[in-house]
């Protein structure tokens, strides 16, 4: 059987070798990569532009960056069908293919997040392993913690007040170089369907800047929403244990879940204006300038996929969301709300591009249905279907758990 002949349906006239290839785990191989981008940028929001109210949801955003990073790839390596050869791109990058200039671009930026997030937590490193070697009796989990924090440390036990200041220079230096390679990283892969000439949808310059606002509106979505459940998780603990030293307050903690929460749904609204502005821009440009693959793509945008682009995609994940977040006096659930709905439309823009590219026949009088297998019951069924898609949005959170064990998201003594 043919590689995609289980969920293609095909309409009309279309050629006997035509089937919708790319299905489901490459419609979350961009969404995946736009979440690690825009979380990057959130945090760098503190450490380059100073935006003083973001400071602890930088910290959040720069490890579940980190978190989401390794999970980037993994889409792709579900859709291969020989996995193992996934690693050459990491092995053997060069620039004459846009996915081998990914390896280069990957590493470069796995390095920099890598390096911001030891410089923030450095001096939580050298302060754990000076207060377990205090210790007299250890634990064999404390001796365990004790050789991890040793290697994290580099050697570098420096924790002065000249040393917390280069510390900070070099967070600021290398947020404000992430930031780029982090738009980079992703507009790569809106630039791998803007240069398919073969194409009539995915032919377009603006298709890499579309990829890269939306990755940043939907990046910081993301930390939102998991910001607002963490913050309610670290609440009821603090309720169980109020009293106990080091416990904060719980009218503390919901003040500075406000204020996270406020000024991240503004940075949202403000990335949210620009990419909605480049995706409607691009879809008046293609109907002005009514090219000869006009015709069909039409019949598709105006068409077959018109309750996908036009009510879910921008009416539920955009102007919804827009309008509830222009309201005065946003709200923690509002704020929620909003960043399910702007995810929803991000993952249906990155749907209704690679889905929606390929729902049309190459003979331009024919079309093609995808049907998400929902019940797997074999190996292909499960990577490309439902189950396969949830594992991808799963894995972050398992990563991110135990990344938080080691490098603590809410960190009090950082504050000072």
């Amino acid at each position: 059987m043919v590689h995609g002949e289980i969920w293609t349906i095909k309409e009309f006239f279309v050629l006997p070798n035509e089937y919708i290839y790319w299905s489901i785990q490459i419609v979350m191989y961009p969404f995946m990569t736009g979440l690690v981008a825009g979380a990057f940028v959130l945090s760098s929001l503190y450490h380059v532009f100073n935006v003083k109210q973001l400071k602890d949801i930088a910290r959040f955003a720069l490890v579940f960056s980190f978190a989401l990073l390794p999970v980037a790839m993994l889409p792709l390596m579900l859709h291969l069908q020989q996995p193992l050869r996934g690693t050459n791109v990491l092995m053997t990058p060069h620039f004459t293919s846009a996915i081998s200039a990914f390896g280069i671009v990957f590493l470069a930026y796995a390095c920099i997040v890598a390096s911001e997030i030891w410089f923030v937590y450095r001096r939580h490193f050298v302060n754990v392993v000076n207060t377990l070697m205090a210790k007299k009796q250890r634990t064999t989990l404390e001796k365990l913690q004790l050789l991890l924090n040793r290697v994290l440390t580099l050697g570098a036990m420096d924790i002065g007040e000249e040393a917390l200041v280069k510390d900070h220079k070099a967070v600021s230096l290398l947020a404000a170089i992430g930031i780029p390679v982090a738009c980079f990283l992703h507009g790569y892969a809106g630039f791998i369907f803007g240069s398919v000439k073969a194409n009539a949808l995915w032919m377009t310059p603006l298709m890499p800047v579309i990829f890269i606002c939306s990755a940043v509106v939907s990046g910081i979505a993301l930390c939102i929403i998991t910001y607002i459940v963490t913050m309610k998780l670290r609440t009821m603990w603090a309720k169980r244990h109020q009293g106990e030293p080091g416990v904060p307050s719980i009218a503390m903690l919901r003040q500075v879940e406000d204020t996270e929460v406020r000024m991240s749904a503004k940075a949202l609204l403000t990335f949210m204006v620009l990419a909605v502005t480049l995706e409607l821009l691009d879809i008046i440009f293609r109907g002005y300038t009514a090219v000869k693959s006009w015709d069909i793509l039409r019949e598709v945008i105006y068409g077959l996929d018109f309750y996908k682009i036009f009510v879910f995609q921008y009416g539920l994940g955009n102007f919804l969301p827009f309008l509830l977040l222009l309201l005065p006096g946003v709200t923690v659930r509002r704020a929620a709300f909003c960043s399910l709905l702007v995810l929803f439309g991000v993952f249906m823009m990155r749907w209704n591009v690679v889905i929606g590219g390929q729902a049309f026949s190459l003979t331009f009088n024919g079309f093609m249905h995808y049907h998400l297998p929902i019940i797997p019951h074999d190996m292909e069924t499960f990577k490309e279907g439902l189950f396969g898609a949830m594992f991808v949005m799963i894995c972050p959170y398992v990563i991110f758990f135990f990344l938080n064990k080691v490098t603590p998201v809410f960190l009090e003594e950082e504050g000072h």
